[in-house]
């Protein structure tokens, strides 16, 4: 069959209308995502059931029709599977057992592959129930916003901990990032052999970290993902979403090797048409657009599409929806990117 339109615009090709999917498609704003989610009894059961995780992975697409669907699971399975004891509590979201300097050395030993089975069974079932044009995304943490939770235990506002525990044991921080690089790059390795078309590769905690911190803890992980799964497969097409990274971004596309950047809804138009002339972008809407709906959402994404349609785009939010995001203000944002209103 002909490339589907996502693929195309990873190959650099301008596609109009843009193809459109978003970040949390599959998520708490869709009344049949919290039926699901409370047959399932828990977060970690949705990710590791793969009649579970399928199921909701194509609910975006049967009520939207969005032109890729991206699996159901989380950036913390790799902790799990490094038996970090991953838990989510509620109204307090992820709580791992938090890792010291002496924890990372010993690391590798605890790792169990095995754990992340279920997952790339539901990668397999996806794919094969996915409407033929609907691209399937696969993901995984960057091992910056990984190594965050891992050292606090926790989310914290501004990843205070972890950046304190760099400055003071910047070797063993290298070698946890190191590590979950190539744990990372062999996951979204296995996603692509399950049937993965493309991979993303989140981090969204990149926008803590100064210039010369980027380098060394966003930008190179990612740049050894990149390089590791190239190896397996030299076509593979990887997007990385750096959120917060601000000015970092102009040279993230060459440092990283990724084939297009996500881009947050800070990041101004006009260096986002910038960012555009060297590959492909995607984004860039403010989630909260979405929930406001109406004249905000029209204006703001009609801008986007001024700025951007005209290169290759994969319209998308700036961040993940929100679960106060009304399910018709979704409906209303894929027609108007399609022409349709």
């Amino acid at each position: 069959m002909a490339k589907r339109a996502l693929e195309r615009v990873l190959d650099g090709e301008t596609v109009n209308p843009p193809p459109i999917w978003l970040m949390r498609q599959a998520g708490r704003y869709l009344p049949e995502y919290r039926a699901v989610r409370e047959k399932a009894g828990g977060f970690l059961n949705l990710c590791y059931n793969p009649d579970f995780a399928t199921e909701v992975t194509l609910q975006p697409i049967r009520r939207y029709g969005f032109d890729a669907a991206i699996l159901f699971s989380d950036i913390l399975v790799i902790p799990d599977a490094l038996k970090r004891n991953v838990r989510f509590e509620a109204g307090e979201g992820p709580r791992l057992d938090p890792i010291n300097a002496d924890g990372i050395l010993a690391l590798e030993k605890s790792y169990d592959a095995g754990r992340l089975d279920p997952v790339i069974e539901a990668v397999r079932r996806i794919r094969r129930e996915l409407p033929e044009e609907t691209a399937l995304l696969g993901f995984c943490g960057a091992p910056f916003t990984v190594a965050t939770y891992m050292i606090a235990g926790r989310g914290t506002p501004d990843q205070a901990p972890a950046r304190l525990f760099a400055y003071r044991h910047r070797r063993e921080f290298l070698k946890l990032l190191d590590y979950l690089a190539d744990l990372s790059a062999d996951y979204l390795i296995r996603q692509l052999e399950a049937g993965a078309g493309a991979v993303q590769i989140f981090d969204s905690w990149a926008g803590v970290l100064g210039e010369e911190d980027f380098a060394d803890f966003a930008a190179a992980p990612v740049a050894r993902i990149v390089a590791k799964v190239r190896a397996a497969h030299p076509e593979a097409k990887i997007i990385a979403f750096a959120k917060g990274a601000g000015p970092n971004l102009a040279s993230y596309r060459a440092k990283t090797g990724a084939d297009a950047i996500g881009l947050d809804w800070t990041v101004p138009l006009a260096i986002a048409r910038d960012l555009q002339k060297d590959g492909p972008v995607q984004g860039n809407l403010d989630p909260l657009s979405v929930v406001a709906g109406g004249h905000a959402m029209k204006s703001r994404a009609l801008a986007i599409l001024e700025a951007l349609a005209d290169g290759p785009l994969i319209f998308n939010l700036g961040h993940g929806i929100t679960p106060e995001a009304d399910p018709e203000h979704v409906a209303a944002l894929v027609r108007l990117v399609r022409g349709e209103e």
